[in-house]
């Protein structure tokens, strides 16, 4: 067996290469006997001697540690792949198990063995070149399926968890609210006791996961640890329907405190990414829908240094219907659409992260903003983030008004562009209506993000402030 040649590796399925991996790393062998059992093969066929070579020591792989590995591969069987092998070009070593080449059996040193799937198949590592192989196969089946791939997020993404010891006196009414862990599919909120925490599931989270697998083969990405991950997944997917083995933790991945696309089996130009969090993803931000952060529980308006009170606080909880996981499944659909519209066999100059940006440019196409005194004096303002971002949303930025300007962006009353604004009957809205847009992709009404909701909301913030943070 070869897996360079012979394995469904594909993005869409890594459980199916993970059914894959245990079904040849278990067939034919005796898991009672500590020995390989050699078959006598016709001299004369180094073909089949070399494919039983290759089977019988992948059979054994899984109950042998790295030591024994290693007297295998060069006591037991360093003739047999002299001979088996002699008549091949040099193996290129695709893969390894246990530093063990998947292909030939030979030893191959760690820092030759390439890029670590261990979420896939423990010990199970690919070399760069036969994971960009794989992914041109991935790319080919996806089209196919009319599917991209999706990369999720867990915390303030899809779910948000507290630990038990942090809930406050005001959140403790609810533990009687809490659903059966026996049959998660119809719940949202749960008591991990066994874990010493809460989570609850983001309104709208079940047809969200439904509807996105229609167009994307789905992967968890989360900076917890393997056990939570997998816990996670058994409250978002029951039944196993939508992730399979693609559950990826701070375990699996190459980059300490970082997130990267390098262990996930699909070309960037196929992978979408929904996270709360920018900074996560510092090499692949064209690919990243950023959604607004889910704050059901106090701790979590806690850890980011929020003022305001909690969903679990305010006795709320987000819109089904206009939430944010709502919005973003319209921004997939359309991102989607326009991947495939036209239905060609040939996609390979398709790519979501210039289309990401094309459906971005809509939100705030038509609006010629006007910043006054939101930049510091000194700073250029085309430079500044706020700047940048109202033109990745498709609005005109300029410095001066005029006739065309259709809002005048101000954190205060008193500036001559606001006074300008009013008097031609131009929008007036502090900072948070470009803020609002870019997190919730879609333009937002003026009349919620006017100077005055800005006092009355830093009045409120003034007063909440120490009986939520003490």
């Amino acid at each position: 067996m070869s897996v360079a040649s012979d394995s469904p590796v594909h993005s869409s399925s890594s459980d199916d290469l993970a059914a894959f991996l245990e079904t040849e790393l278990d067939s034919d062998s005796d898991s009672s006997s500590e020995s390989f059992p050699i078959e006598e093969e016709p001299e004369d066929d180094a073909e089949v001697s070399n494919h039983r070579l290759k089977r019988r020591k992948l059979d054994h792989l899984e109950t042998v540690d790295e030591d024994e590995i290693e007297e295998v591969a060069s006591v037991k069987f360093s003739q047999e792949i002299s001979e088996a092998s002699s008549s091949k070009l040099p193996c290129q070593h695709p893969g390894t198990f246990g530093n063990m080449c998947i292909v030939c059996g030979q030893r191959v040193e760690e820092e030759e063995t390439g890029i670590s799937f261990t979420y896939i198949h423990k010990g199970i590592k690919f070399h760069e070149d036969e994971v960009t192989r794989m992914r041109d196969i991935d790319m080919k089946m996806l089209q196919s399926q009319r599917k991209l791939c999706l990369v999720l997020d867990l915390d303030h993404t899809l779910l948000n968890s507290t630990v038990l010891r942090d809930l406050r006196p005001e959140e403790e009414y609810l533990k009687s609210l809490t659903h059966s862990l026996q049959d998660v599919s119809g719940g949202d909120l749960f008591m991990l006791e066994f874990m010493h925490m809460m989570t609850k599931l983001r309104p709208f989270v079940h047809s969200f996961l439904k509807e996105a697998s229609k167009m994307f083969v789905l992967y968890i990405y989360t900076m917890g640890d393997r056990p939570y991950a997998r816990q996670m997944a058994k409250l978002l997917d029951p039944k196993g329907e939508y992730f399979g083995e693609r559950i990826i933790s701070r375990d699996d991945g190459t980059v300490r405190h970082q997130k990267s696309l390098d262990v996930v089996l699909g070309q960037e130009k196929a992978v979408l990414i929904l996270d709360d969090t920018e900074n996560a993803w510092p090499s692949h931000k064209d690919n990243l829908i950023v959604i607004e952060r889910y704050h059901f529980f106090a701790s979590s308006c806690k850890q980011f240094d929020h003022i305001f009170q909690s969903l679990s606080q305010l006795k709320s909880d987000e819109s089904e219907p206009d939430g944010a996981l709502a919005t973003v499944l319209k921004v997939l659909k359309q991102t989607h659409s326009l991947f495939f519209e036209d239905g060609g066999e040939d996609l390979s100059g398709r790519d979501v992260r210039s289309l990401l940006k094309q459906v971005r440019k809509d939100i705030l196409k038509g609006c010629k903003v006007v910043f006054s005194r939101v930049f510091p004096t000194k700073s250029q303002a085309e430079d500044h983030p706020l700047w940048r971002v109202a033109k990745g949303l498709g609005a005109t930025c300029a410095t001066e008004v005029d006739e065309s300007v259709t809002h005048v962006v101000a954190m205060d009353v008193g500036t001559e562009k606001v006074r300008w604004a009013i008097r031609e009957k131009k929008f007036v809205v502090h900072r948070g209506w470009i803020d609002a847009a870019n997190y919730l992709w879609k333009k937002q009404p003026e009349e919620n993000f006017g100077l005055e909701q800005l006092k009355k909301q830093g009045a409120e913030e003034k007063s909440d402030d120490v009986p939520l943070e003490k």
